[in-house]
């Protein structure tokens, strides 16, 4: 008999969701036997709250416990989602910052290796090479070497495998070293 006070088809599909349902809703589904649960719509009997010897105040303390715990959990992962995005925004500005260093440093050796060729044709310099370390010495003040490394190797790989400037091995005073040549082009003059 439904004495809900709301309509039949309600009824019915409350108790047919609490009966398909897997989780416990304080709400036991009891048949003609009241020590067995119901697990068939004909077999129901009666509903009965699991827990019938609380009073009114302290389930809806239970209920407004569950409802402030949820939300708090729902805030909580907003919140570490939030984080995680503060995060993220600043890992990719700081990887941003770093690629217009590393393209700026690229620039910076690709001129000092150029004006290097455009001496060695002037006569200036000896050698039509300059050495890695050289360069990396005049454009990057010590102090600063430590924490512009990851710039600076970024630069120099990007250098290796640009078209207008060869690596090579050169010793010099005794040493095998590692050099950059300014590849020259048609509008170019050599000595």
């Amino acid at each position: 008999m439904n004495v809900s006070g709301y309509g039949a088809e309600k009824f019915d599909a409350a108790l047919d969701w609490l009966l398909s349902s897997d989780k416990h809703f304080g709400i036991w589904v009891k048949g003609k036997d009241s020590e067995k649960l119901a697990t068939k719509r004909t077999d129901v009997f009666c509903l009965e709250s699991s827990k019938p010897r609380l009073g009114f105040v302290c389930r809806l303390k239970n209920a407004l416990y569950t409802a402030i715990s949820n939300l708090f959990l729902a805030l909580l992962g907003i919140f570490m989602l939030w984080i995680l995005l503060i995060f993220l925004r600043y890992h990719w500005q700081r990887l941003e910052e770093e690629e217009k260093q590393m393209f700026a440093m690229v620039e910076k050796i690709i001129d000092v290796v150029k004006h290097h060729y455009k001496d060695w044709t002037s006569g200036i310099e000896q050698n039509p090479y300059i050495g890695i370390l050289h360069v990396r010495d005049s454009l990057i003040m010590p102090q600063d070497r430590k924490r512009l490394k990851k710039v600076w190797d970024r630069a120099e790989q990007f250098v290796n495998n640009e078209s207008r400037v060869r690596t090579e091995q050169q010793r010099v005073a005794g040493a095998n070293l590692n050099v950059w040549r300014w590849i020259q082009t048609r509008n170019e003059h050599p000595r």
